[in-house]
């Protein structure tokens, strides 16, 4: 199973085009919403992701949770989730049914209070 659909990746693009753009105008950026669940089914690793780098398509941003208590947005090479394997050599996949009901720094708020992602 590829980590990205189509739609997904070019939803991605766009928001981390326009983040790119908003950097360069005034510094901020802006709060997307998740746009794609990745997971370990034999593991404790989430990934909620938002946009993807223009310069470098395989960098995602969003709010990372290697099972350790810890989540934090931050940055992910796509590459590098799709090598994981989990306890049972399982690969990471993509939540089908996910389906996101806030920002994403809504989601990070609630994982650092909960010590995990639980959406």
């Amino acid at each position: 199973m590829n980590l990205l659909t189509a739609e997904q990746r070019a939803r991605m693009l766009a928001n981390g085009r326009a983040n790119a753009e908003r950097m360069a105008d005034d510094g901020d950026t802006h709060d997307f919403w998740p746009v794609v669940k990745l997971f370990t089914p034999d593991g404790a690793c989430t990934w909620l992701l938002s946009e993807l780098d223009p310069d470098d398509e395989d960098i995602a941003f969003g709010l990372c949770d290697l099972g350790m208590g810890c989540p934090e947005l931050g940055s992910v090479r796509l590459s590098e989730i799709a090598a994981l394997r989990g306890r049972l050599g399982l690969p990471v996949e993509r939540d089908l049914h996910f389906k996101p009901t806030k920002s994403l720094t809504a989601y990070a708020a609630e994982a650092n209070e909960h010590g995990r992602i639980s959406a």
